[in-house]
């Protein structure tokens, strides 16, 4: 029989940690109770995968052990009803976790599970059934395992990402893959108990959930989150001192600090400061630096990857304006770019720019359909579509994508996928998607049309059709 704690969410409660001050216990506990409770909620999993569209919280680790060791479609909560409904569809889902005011976003019928009120209590509602599941009464949660198992090869998460082609892919992670680079981050980051982390990035982000979330709770430490990012809110929890981690992307690093710098109350007992998801400006490392007196560290990963890949880590010098070196127990190197077919293409030398590969146990199993336009593994190295170059000292400097995508964000944005979205409106004959530079948030998203509209019908169309960050700033209609 294989280690409990070789699932996710089961390894997570054994660490001893919590989120939001409830123990990780109480809310995995709370979701094997609602599966316990709830026969219409196995009936409609049966054979199916599950989905969260939640924000980042207790709830997300109480929805992923209701999941029961499946595949979870993690949904960004910023998601519009078409990318959901398409998602749903194509990872065949047979029930969502969400709560209440995202589950109007929801295609009629879909069964789905409110958690409003978890860890205490969940609602179950599908077609006229609707009823209330007591989770707060169980009998608590005995773990008995090794730590640092290695996780199942089976299913634990599906992430849509990599719309090179216009239609985002589902990224498949097993249970291996997410606690092989969530172990790798503990010990790259040095996190344990006394550990206290401000998780800022939804759980629906990779980058968020395994570094944010999974990770620190593995080292048994706390983690509070926030639903939606407030800079001053955020401010004001790390100058109260009891925050020694944060973690962002560029954009939020950026009005994080200007949010400091008003408060002119310091940073308290912050002692880590972890970046990812875009390339970051070392001027912004060094303002960061001066105003903190904390490095600023930035990382590399992608979804594929599960997703941390190179880091700079705490416990060596900060090596500004580079991605670091490759992560606890992952390969890094820097190889010709992939043409397609074929094994493995040849390791470059240092200093000569390439495409960042990546091999090891978080490297994922591959995508739930479509894998012909998404990321390819050639002679077992994930080939990223990212271009880099290594030096001596094994830091890898960003050189830019060799795929179709930029960032906005610190999201990925792929111009054929709003392309094609904008393309199907009626009365359009062509699209042009442009990346405008941004300097807070890298890249803005601007549309040159043609066709019989006009630009308040594209905006409403994109409204209905994309997810917030995809939105344009700029529409210009020529018929």
């Amino acid at each position: 029989m294989s280690d409990p704690l070789a699932l996710l969410p089961l390894a997570a409660a054994a660490g001893g940690g919590s989120i939001n001050e409830i123990p990780a216990t109480r809310l995995v506990a709370a979701g094997l109770t609602l599966l316990q409770r709830c026969a219409p909620l196995v009936r409609a999993l049966d054979g199916r995968r599950s989905a969260i569209l939640l924000p980042a919280g207790p709830a997300f680790l109480t929805a992923l052990a209701a999941s029961d060791g499946r595949g979870a479609v993690l949904i960004n909560p910023l998601a519009a009803p078409a990318e959901i409904a398409m998602q749903l569809a194509d990872a065949n889902v047979g029930a969502v976790f969400t709560v209440a005011p995202l589950a109007a976003r929801l295609p009629a019928g879909v069964p789905r599970v409110l958690l409003d009120d978890a860890p205490r209590a969940a609602r179950y509602a599908a077609g006229g059934d609707s009823r209330e599941v007591d989770l707060g009464s169980h009998h608590g949660l005995a773990l008995e395992g090794a730590p640092g198992a290695e996780g199942r090869d089976e299913e634990a998460a599906i992430v849509y990402t990599s719309a090179m082609a216009g239609r985002p892919l589902g990224a498949i992670l097993t249970h291996r893959n997410l606690l092989a680079n969530a172990w790798s981050t503990v010990k790259a980051v040095q996190q344990s108990a006394d550990h206290h982390v401000l998780a800022l990035l939804p759980f629906a982000h990779l980058f968020g959930l395994t570094v944010t979330g999974i990770a620190p709770l593995l080292a048994g430490a706390r983690v509070t989150t926030m639903d939606r990012f407030n800079p001053a809110r955020a401010a004001e929890l790390l100058a109260a001192g009891g925050v020694t981690e944060v973690v962002g992307v560029p954009a939020i690093f950026a009005v994080l600090l200007a949010a400091v710098e008003r408060r002119r109350a310091g940073v308290g007992a912050l002692r880590v400061c972890i970046c990812g998801g875009a390339p970051l400006a070392p001027e912004l490392q060094e303002r960061w630096f001066d105003v903190t007196g904390v490095e600023l560290r930035q990382g590399y990963g992608l979804t594929e990857a599960a997703p941390v890949c190179l880091f700079n880590r705490p416990d060596r010098p900060n090596a500004r304006g580079t991605m670091g070196t490759a992560f606890p127990d992952v390969e890094v190197t820097v190889r010709a770019p992939s043409a397609g077919g074929g094994g493995a293409t040849p390791e470059l030398p240092r200093g000569e720019s390439g495409e960042i590969c990546v091999r090891g146990a978080n490297v994922f199993r591959g995508y739930v359909s479509g894998g012909e336009a998404g990321l390819a593994v050639r002679g077992g190295w994930l080939y990223t579509g990212d271009r880099g170059a290594m030096a001596a000292d094994g830091t890898v400097a960003f050189r830019g994508v060799l795929k179709a995508m930029f960032t906005r964000n610190g999201f990925n944005i792929y111009p054929e996928e709003i392309r094609r979205a904008v393309g199907e409106l009626a009365g359009v004959r062509e699209v042009v998607v442009r990346a405008v530079p941004e300097p807070t948030r890298e890249h803005d998203i601007a549309l040159d049309v043609r066709g019989t509209v006009t630009a308040d019908d594209v905006r409403a169309w994109c409204e209905s059709r994309l997810s917030g960050y995809k939105q344009p700033v700029a529409v210009v209609v020529d018929a």
